[in-house]
């Protein structure tokens, strides 16, 4: 097997076992948006497989994958234009197996009502795990911007939940 076929079969390997955990990622992102979220990780993928020689030796991969990720959404939301528009949306969903379905709306809601920023911090950070330090590598801010929009958005959404659990 030549190099670019380890190169090829590697890489597949990656996007088999990691497709799931970024797709759920970019769904956050996206704010429930699942046609924008496969188009957040299809960009991401193509950039990836571009740098995969790289970032396979430098052994980074996930934190690459998340970075790449985060910037194809940044570019999403900045660049509305490049979006392709679906006509219709005939996908059925599956009935989630936690919370109630007025739970889950009402979370999608207060998640998608908060700025594009800090969505993506409280995705990062409580939905990823990630520390302080590694969001705010990953998002290109400082860490004292992580926690203020982490502050920030927590505060709205527990507003928002509030106010929907006493509706």
């Amino acid at each position: 097997m030549g190099r670019r076929e380890e190169r090829e079969q590697a890489f597949t390997t990656y996007v088999a076992e990691r497709r799931p955990h970024l797709h759920r990622t970019a769904y956050l992102l996206c704010g429930g948006d699942g046609h924008r979220a496969e188009d957040v990780v299809q960009q991401a993928l193509a950039k990836l497989y571009a740098a995969w020689p790289r970032v396979a030796r430098a052994g980074s991969i996930d934190a690459y994958a998340r970075r790449v990720l985060v910037n194809a959404h940044l570019d999403e939301v900045r660049r509305p234009w490049r979006r392709e528009r679906p006509v219709a949306d005939g996908l059925d969903r599956a009935a989630p197996a936690g919370p109630t379905v007025e739970e889950t709306d009402a979370l999608w809601t207060a998640l998608a009502a908060l700025a594009p920023g800090q969505r993506r911090v409280v995705v990062l950070r409580h939905y990823l795990g990630l520390s302080v330090e590694e969001t705010a590598a990953d998002l290109g801010v400082s860490p004292g911007t992580v926690k203020s929009q982490t502050a920030d958005a927590l505060a709205r959404l527990r507003v928002a939940l509030a106010d929907g659990a006493t509706r």
